[in-house]
């Protein structure tokens, strides 16, 4: 691969970098804002549960996943210098699709009754039965936005084009905002569903369909169902479709096992996950879409040494994540004092929320790996094998859901999530290892391992640091909380470039250089 090539990877993950970082925190901000309404109460557990089917039907149509398989399709047809045909193949996957789509966003709204009893069997209050099932089908629309915005967005990464698609779910987390805001003080929770529908069409349909009618997009209502290409399409999502991916189950077990738990503890669960998947976000996701058009490239012209380099690569920035997992665990109250205890969020469910995000961050560098791990399947158009291999995973991981959820309830959830996220990605990249014959893929263990080794020592120090000065501050309160946070995060930066530095960290130093060159350029304007 060119160092042109390397330099587009570079400015592609900088842009999907800060829109997923503000994403995250804007959906940090969404989450504040539904904690100040709801609290870690019955409410916000029914409108979490409201989002089940919907993702359900999301996933049965792989609108996660578009980018990922349709990409390599259309891109066949931009080398091949056919792009009349790709933009048919395009309306024909559009058309096709769609239109099931509606037909299960109709059927669900329909049966929406019966199926929340079925995805939360532990949800008994007939009130709050009620409300996830009014909640869902105000979300349940969105999904046909997802769908469109997805393949929308699809068009423009083939493009090279990552700027427009990178508004998408901050303009999606804005109008969830806006939602509770505005029409949280008439509906409650409520409001924030209306949000949804209103961010979903804004951020994933509209402006998508404007940024896709910008690099030239062809679209015709056409139908044929025999053509090669969807059949080729279809091929490679249904693993997608039936399969169980590390997300999706997530998202699916802290709704059903919470049901089971006392009342708020899907909330402080889901609390917890969105604080990790910021972490997971800023490295993990950002990384993986914008490498992504690249790695599918390199497999197309068949440059496997290359593609296994620039995976290895982005690996190894990615064990950064262990380093910040462990400053938010020492840091797991305060932040969490900081972001939600105001309105109904009480001190108790500071308490409650702050436990279950230590055993939560043990994963994070698990769910930011995965994010690139899976793609390098995706690139050589192989979906087939990740899918059982997530499905199976999955299931296995039960008895271990079950057992942490009788041993230490809501924190026994939240472990289970972590440990079968680190025994998947770990297992899975061993396994792409082996088939694509990654010699260095040893280096890239051993690597993680002395990032592990050294930021044990590290969390150790900053734990009695924060009580030191904690004492002094009065972390109790929201200043003293923030204080707290400023000073500690600031020895760890310290401590982090030291290490880099000592132990020649490329991945640190070269961090620290680009940051630094950044700021030398803004002053020089």
């Amino acid at each position: 691969m060119t160092n042109p090539l390397y330099k587009k990877v570079g400015v592609a993950s900088l842009i999907m970098m800060a829109s997923v970082f503000l994403s995250r925190l804007i959906g940090i901000f969404r989450e504040m804002v539904i904690a100040y309404t709801g609290g870690a109460g019955g409410d916000v557990d029914a409108y979490q549960v409201a989002f089940v089917i919907p993702e359900i039907l999301n996933h049965i149509l792989a609108s996660g996943f578009l980018s990922v398989t349709f990409i390599p399709i259309f891109s066949n047809y931009l080398v091949q210098d056919k792009e009349e045909t790709a933009w048919e193949v395009f309306s024909i996957i559009f058309n096709g699709f769609g239109f099931i789509l509606l037909l299960l966003i109709l059927t669900a709204g329909i049966f929406a009754p019966e199926l929340i009893q079925i995805i939360a069997p532990g949800l008994r209050d007939p009130v709050l039965i009620e409300s996830a099932v009014r909640m869902t089908r105000i979300i349940l629309p969105a999904q046909f936005f997802f769908f469109t915005g997805g393949l929308f967005m699809a068009v423009q990464f083939a493009k090279e084009k990552f700027s427009i698609p990178a508004l998408a779910p901050l303009v999606y987390n804005l109008g969830i905002i806006a939602g509770g805001i505005f029409l949280g003080p008439w509906l409650h929770m409520e409001g924030f569903s209306w949000g949804v529908l209103i961010g979903a069409f804004v951020g994933n349909f509209a402006l998508q369909y404007w940024g896709a009618v910008r690099i030239g997009m062809k679209f015709q209502i056409k139908f044929d169902f025999r053509h090669p290409d969807l059949r080729k399409y279809v091929w490679l999502t249904l693993p997608l479709m039936v399969g169980l991916t590390m997300t999706f189950s997530t998202e699916f077990f802290i709704k059903f096992f919470g049901s089971y738990l006392p009342r708020g503890s899907i909330a402080g669960l889901n609390y917890g996950f969105r604080i990790m998947l910021v972490l997971v976000g800023f490295f993990g996701q950002a990384l993986g879409m914008a490498s992504f058009p690249f790695l599918a490239r390199l497999a197309a012209e068949k440059n496997m040494r290359e593609m296994n380099r620039l995976l290895n690569s982005t690996l190894r920035y990615l064990s950064l994540v262990i380093p910040f997992s462990v400053l938010l665990m020492v840091l797991r109250r305060e932040i969490v004092l900081i972001l939600f205890q105001r309105g109904r969020f009480d001190a108790a469910a500071t308490d409650m929320t702050s436990a279950l995000l230590i055993y939560l961050l043990i994963g994070a560098i698990a769910f930011s790996a995965q994010t690139v791990v899976v793609r390098g399947y995706y690139a050589t158009q192989n979906t087939l094998f990740p899918a059982v291999f997530g499905t199976l995973a999955v299931i296995l991981s039960i008895p271990m859901y079950l057992y942490g959820m009788q041993a230490m309830g809501a924190s026994g959830v939240a472990l289970a999530i972590s440990l079968s996220a680190i025994f998947q990605v770990t297992l899975l990249y061993s396994l792409w290892n082996k088939k694509s014959r990654n010699r260095e893929g040893r280096d890239v263990y051993t690597f993680f391992l002395k990032i592990i080794v050294l930021s044990i020592p590290m969390g150790i120090f900053l734990e009695w640091f924060k009580t030191i000065i904690g004492s002094v501050f009065h972390s109790t309160t929201f200043w003293g909380s923030l204080y707290v946070s400023v000073i500690t995060g600031m020895v760890f930066l310290f401590i982090l470039v030291f290490t880099g530095y000592l132990f020649h960290i490329k991945e640190i130093t070269e961090m620290l250089n680009r940051a630094v060159c950044r700021v030398k350029r803004s002053a020089a304007r």
